[in-house]
């Protein structure tokens, strides 16, 4: 014969300061590491938003970054005009040759120096990369030193239309405030790359060159054409892979470390809720007697002590995920592979509630099995005469 849950939940309800106690202990675990997991995936999906899945992006062979290649414009400029490459409405193809440098700029909360990535890119990036919008201001003008910021940068380091942005030896003028759909493109400054490259130190080279494939299955084979030609020295990938495979190492370490800090707190947690249990089961030892009297078998008190204990942790588990959804949405940054600050947004998941509860009920279960072993195994006639 089994107890019915009615049973638990009084119980929970009539020694609440308790329960209270185990309640919060798991909330905390889950809501630590819900939010170390909404970290890992929001910066996981600002770099896997970073770039177009019809687009590839050629570097330096060899180079694992866009800061640490460098491609002759005049073999880029043959790259440009594959026939494979998609036409713009003018007719011109879809290319953007680009240079990528870092540099230091005053956060705008602290004052500390950070670096920020600098893009210089032709008009044509707009229309390669798509989904970017000047949301304040206008976009710079080719020829002169004026730049556009992402509004990720603009918001952190207090760039807006009319400031000026140190590069080189000169100011830079901000005319205008983009946004990218939330990619890392919104972590960075861009201007005209005929105008950088010289204050830059970037004259005759570009360290990327974006293009919008016509059809996205010719990848392979335009890959294969470039990679394989000892003349042209590069490496072929696909844009959107790219920036993913740079989220990697980062997102995982984040996780990582969402995993550590809650197992290092969770066995607190067990812990705590197995004090809690064994409290309960000291106070209840007259009434597991009686029940034991009553004909309910020691099965049956060990099933209703781990429920009980389940039951407990799960109320923590969900009160941890409500306390952890605030911070979705909220802004924060690391620094990306190009040692320059990324700025991303907490990503609160589904999964990461789900495996929050999950966490919590194992906690829960691993906490309650010795108490309940003990309730399970108290003989009846000594629980009857405990006081």
């Amino acid at each position: 014969m089994a107890l019915p849950l009615s049973y638990n939940l009084r119980n929970l309800r009539v020694r609440w300061q308790v329960t209270l106690l185990a309640i919060f202990g798991i909330a905390l675990v889950v809501t630590v590491f819900v939010f170390l997991a909404a970290m890992s995936s929001g910066f996981r999906i600002a770099l896997r938003s970073t770039g177009r899945p019809d687009n590839a992006i050629v570097l330096q062979k060899g180079s694992q970054s866009e800061l640490g290649s460098g491609i002759d414009r005049g073999r880029a400029g043959l790259l440009a005009v594959d026939e494979r490459i998609a036409r713009g409405s003018d007719g011109q193809p879809l290319a953007s040759g680009e240079i990528v440098v870092v540099a230091n700029l005053s956060r705008k909360l602290d004052g500390a120096d950070v670096n920020v990535l600098i893009r210089g890119v032709s008009l044509r990036a707009f229309d390669v990369r798509g989904g970017i919008r000047i949301v304040r201001g206008r976009n710079f003008t080719p020829g002169l030193a004026e730049v556009v910021v992402g509004a990720r940068t603009s918001e952190r380091f207090g760039l807006d239309v009319g400031s000026k942005v140190p590069l080189g030896n000169q100011d830079w003028d901000v005319v205008g405030v983009f946004t990218s759909e939330g990619s890392g493109f919104e972590s960075e400054i861009w201007g005209d790359v005929s105008v950088m490259s010289e204050p830059l130190r970037r004259q005759g080279v570009f360290q990327a060159l974006v293009v919008r494939l016509a059809d996205p299955a010719a990848f392979d084979a335009f890959k294969k054409t470039y990679e394989e030609d000892p003349q042209v020295q590069v490496t072929v990938n696909r844009e959107r892979k790219f920036y993913e495979d740079q989220a990697g190492p980062t997102a995982s370490a984040l996780m990582g470390l969402a995993v550590f800090v809650s197992v290092v707190m969770g066995i607190g947690a067990v812990f705590g809720a197995m004090n809690t249990m064994y409290a309960i089961v000291a106070a209840r030892t007259r009434e597991i007697g009686t029940l034991r009297a009553l004909g309910f078998s020691r099965r049956s008190i060990l099933l209703a002590f781990v429920m009980e204990s389940v039951v407990l942790a799960f109320i923590g588990g969900l009160l941890g995920c409500v306390l952890a959804l605030p911070a979705n949405g909220v802004t924060s940054a690391t620094s990306g592979a190009n040692f320059s600050e990324l700025a991303f947004a907490f990503r609160i998941t589904a999964s990461a509630l789900a495996t929050g509860l999950i966490f919590a009920m194992v906690m829960g279960l691993v906490g309650g099995l010795l108490p309940a072993f003990r309730a399970a195994r108290l003989p009846i006639a000594s629980a009857l005469r405990a006081a």
